[in-house]
């Protein structure tokens, strides 16, 4: 009896044995909760100006709550102007009831709160019902703003917001790029009704046309044959020029909506500069021709800090409704573009990248024990193209 029952031990614990060596190597990225609870991060525990950015080795470590979750070491993270004013407080009402739709949590609940929109880095962990991605794939993805950001160690994202990394790109240069693509296809494509396939010969102005979006944009559309033409500063006039621009317009030189009218008019225009331009832009379209003035700038998130949500959505439906009817009668469309995370547009904008038809264009790099540094840099504003932190070292030679 000793012997079958040392017989039966032996062979349990050989097979425990097996299966534990099995385990650890298939899943050389172990990451669960039980592994780890804490990360290096940046944070804030308040909204304010610069000095409310702290810097933590005790962030808490994300982990996956839905089998459709990916957690993701970042490499690179790029910041954008919409990170500044997050960290001042603009939209905290609407993405407040985005974080907690039933109002359950206390007010304040989203700190500590991690900026970062933009990530490249490599997935650590998969949900069970994740197919597309396995661990250890190269990756990017522009992070929704109600979800903590990339300026950690680990984010944890929706499979449907990732894509595959470009292979052409670093993680530093693909930082540069998910934010600012995913809110330009959002206005040029779901909103302007812009594709490859519509796009050849269509005259398009950018209005403000060497920040991220702008740059992005140029080219984007340059690839899809389109006519391109930019509002800028006059040293940035080489700038957009070698992005693809053909025809470039300098703001700094008078009023620029002068030089503007002299020109054909356009079928579609993308403001990201906002303020008076509304006043002039629009008459720079082609009448009843289906153009389309899309503007980035909107009040929608002011007017839902200000008034609150129920009543800043219904002031913002009914500005929207009367400005749409306004430029309708003249035979335009006017609409409002927003940012919206999407893992398929970054697969078609991996594509364009591998095929050279689209660069990252990184302004400058931060270390990332330089975070408040990048912020500053961003707040400036007049970059031409990203401010990206470098997370983690060695990144870029994976």
């Amino acid at each position: 009896m000793n012997f079958i029952k040392h017989l039966v031990h032996s062979r349990w614990s050989c097979y425990l044995n097996k299966s534990l060596s099995v385990s650890s190597q298939a899943r050389l990225f172990s990451t669960s909760r039980m592994c780890r609870t804490v990360m290096p991060a940046w944070v804030i525990d308040k909204y304010g100006s610069n000095d409310v950015l702290r810097f933590t080795k005790n962030a808490s470590f994300p982990i996956i709550d839905f089998p459709n979750e990916v957690i993701v070491k970042v490499f690179a993270a790029g910041l954008n102007p919409l990170d500044v004013s997050m960290r001042g407080g603009y939209g905290a009402a609407t993405l407040s009831m985005k974080r907690d739709p039933v109002n359950i949590k206390r007010s304040g609940s989203e700190f500590p709160l991690i900026l970062g929109r933009d990530v490249s880095g490599v997935i650590m962990e998969c949900g069970l019902d994740v197919k597309y991605f396995r661990e250890r794939d190269e990756v990017w993805a522009a992070i929704p703003p109600w979800k903590q950001g990339s300026l950690a160690e680990f984010v944890v994202l929706s499979a449907n917001e990732v894509s595959h990394k470009p292979k052409s790109l670093n993680h530093t240069q693909a930082a540069a790029i998910p934010y600012v693509a995913t809110t330009a296809w959002s206005a040029l494509v779901n909103t302007g009704g812009l594709s490859k396939d519509n796009c050849a010969n269509k005259r398009i102005l950018i209005l403000g046309g060497s920040g991220g979006v702008g740059t992005f944009a140029i080219q984007m559309l340059k690839a899809w044959g389109a006519h391109v033409t930019v509002t800028c500063s006059q040293n940035a006039e080489q700038f957009v020029k070698g992005l693809g621009a053909d025809h470039v317009v300098d703001y700094t030189s008078g009023p620029v909506e002068e030089p503007l009218s002299a020109l054909e008019k356009f079928d579609l225009i993308l403001d990201n500069v906002g303020g008076d331009t509304e006043r002039w832009a629009l008459n720079l379209l082609k009448p009843w021709s289906g153009a389309k003035y899309v503007t980035l700038v909107t009040p929608f998130l002011q007017n839902t800090d200000m008034l609150g949500i129920a009543d800043g959505m219904m002031q913002s439906a009914a500005t929207m409704a009367t400005k749409a009817l306004k430029h309708l009668i003249k035979g335009v469309h006017y609409r409002w573009g927003f940012y919206a995370p999407s893992g398929p547009a970054l697969d078609e904008i991996r594509e364009m990248v591998d095929a050279g038809q689209i660069q990252a264009v990184v302004d400058e790099t931060f270390n990332f024990s330089q975070v408040p540094q990048a912020f500053e840099k961003v707040e400036k504003g007049h970059a031409r193209g990203k401010t990206v932190v470098q997370i983690s070292k060695g990144g870029d030679d994976l």
